[in-house]
């Protein structure tokens, strides 16, 4: 079930609608909304709901568990955090990596033994791949899968390390890592932000931030059925599909184009996801926060997919040692966890190589920052310099960081959205080639600048920085912001192409 149908919007209508009418039955309100989400999810396959539900039962039951054990019986408590950390972590693997493990890695391996035994072991493998492959096709990865065993896996470890208690019961648990505004593309929700709001959900008479829930779900609209749906379909999908067919300036131009689609598409599943929590009473965190304005390489990952940056500095980067144990174990805990977001990205070696180039570039980005402090000291700090000098240089610095880091960051989308090392290879050698191989130009258009300047822009409703909008919006008659939101929407779906793309990040 997408958001931007006429489907969701009748399952949302009626789940609002139940939401506030049960308010004085809360326990049949938790019931309900359960309910509400498992057959979201059930909407792609009932299969996956009963494993969502299995989850959440299992992790709740490992967290209670763990919470119940004194202080002396520690090594038991680290047993249930093995067998949660296990079990969701399988249940992960399985899905997601069985395919690329044995396709990918241990056949290519096999092979080449083969070769060398000789003709009967290749023949052996030719049958066993026979056998193999309809097995491996018949593994559907489950949608969203990634995120709600991340929120999993914060839970039972937040319970072990005693940051936080197990939920009131299973059915608030099961409520927090299912709710299906956020369930299949984030945020990633951290059980102490969400789990006391499913414990003491909202009252009917809370006051509901109606302006910013409307403001988020429209915006969102328009960044997926109009902005990101026309640069996939008009620029990223023809310029990935086919490299060699376009000039250097179109393949660029194409790389532009998916580096804003994937924010316009990511975030404003976000934005959707937060605003529609917003008209339930539920409050999430911000996920993207300007992030094509980073002037470094952290200063991106500190405003990109926020609550999946913050979770992998949170539960990997910090147990590895962080930045506590010297340069070289720095190097390496960045390196680990970059490969591993990389992974959690996607089965596949592009991602892995798009999470090592993060990894290794900020490597050398705090290597760099730290000698030039060492070099220099305070005499190039800009803070340093007079009046208007100061002003100055440091907004000059800022804008050509800006400029570099996006580059950079459009650069690294190459490996993430090509699926296939030779793919990259083609892209990149069409935009060297420039205008060698093929001549003609014919991407660069007016439409077609202005919608990635347009996505570029959309940047700026990230965050709180229209809050006096959101005030405003607050304040206006219910019937008036309706009617100012089907107008609005009316005018989103006669620019949006026909058919709705699902959100990118679905299949992580």
């Amino acid at each position: 079930m997408l958001f931007p149908t006429a489907v969701f919007a009748l399952f949302f209508f009626a789940v609002f609608a139940a939401h506030w009418s049960l308010a004085a039955w809360p326990r049949t309100r938790k019931a309900f909304l359960l309910c509400a989400s498992l057959f979201f999810y059930g909407y792609w396959s009932w299969k996956f709901a009963l494993m969502l539900l299995a989850s959440a039962l299992f992790n709740h039951a490992a967290a209670r568990r763990m919470h119940a054990l004194p202080v002396p019986e520690a090594s038991k408590k680290r047993c249930w955090l093995v067998a949660a950390l296990v079990f969701n972590l399988g249940l992960l693997g399985f899905w997601k990596y069985t395919g690329f493990l044995i396709g990918d890695v241990i056949l290519p391996i096999l092979r080449m033994a083969s070769i060398r035994i000789g003709p009967d072991a290749v023949q052996w493998l030719v049958g066993f791949q026979e056998e193999l492959f309809p097995v491996l096709s018949r593994i559907i990865l489950p949608v969203g899968i990634s995120f709600f065993t991340f929120q999993a896996l914060s839970y039972v470890i937040d319970v072990y390390r005693g940051k936080t208690v197990p939920a009131a019961s299973w059915l608030d648990f099961a409520n927090y890592l299912a709710f299906f505004s956020q369930l299949v593309a984030g945020p990633i929700v951290r059980a102490k932000d969400l789990v006391p709001q499913m414990e003491q959900m909202p009252h009917r008479a809370s006051s509901l931030d109606s302006g910013r829930a409307a403001f988020l779900i429209l915006s969102g609209l328009f960044k997926k059925t109009v902005l990101a749906n026309w640069l996939a379909s008009r620029l990223a999908d023809p310029v990935f599909a086919w490299p060699a067919a376009y000039s250097g300036p179109d393949v660029l131009l194409g790389v532009y184009g998916y580096a804003i689609q994937i924010y316009c598409d990511f975030s404003a599943y976000s934005d959707i996801a937060i605003g529609t929590a917003l008209l339930l009473g539920f409050k999430f965190p911000d996920n993207f926060n300007a992030p094509y304005l980073a002037t470094s390489l952290q200063d991106f990952w500190r405003r990109w997919h926020i609550s999946l940056s913050t979770w992998l500095r949170d539960y990997l980067y910090i147990p590895l040692g962080g930045s506590r144990r010297g340069t070289s174990r720095t190097a390496v805990n960045l390196l680990i966890t970059f490969l591993l977001g990389g992974l959690w990205h996607g089965a596949a070696w592009t991602f892995l190589l798009w999470g090592a180039f993060h990894g290794v570039y900020l490597i050398l980005e705090r290597a760099f920052v730290t000698g030039w402090q060492r070099l220099f000291g305070s005499r190039t700090d800009p803070d340093s310099a007079p009046g208007l000098s100061k002003v100055v240089f440091a907004g000059a610095g800022r804008f050509f960081a800006r400029i570099w880091v996006f580059h950079l960051v459009c650069f690294s989308w190459i490996l993430f959205r090509a699926g296939e090392v030779e793919l990259v290879r083609e892209m990149l050698g069409a935009i060297a080639a420039w205008r060698n191989a093929v001549s003609e130009v014919v991407l660069w258009e007016t439409t077609a600048v202005l919608i990635v300047i347009t996505g570029f822009i959309t940047q700026f409703f990230d965050g709180r920085r229209l809050w006096r909008l959101y005030q405003g919006m607050s304040r206006l008659p219910g019937w008036l912001l309706g009617a100012i939101a089907a107008l609005v929407l009316t005018v989103i779906l006669a620019l949006g192409p026909e058919g709705v793309a699902p959100f990118i990040y679905f299949q992580f």
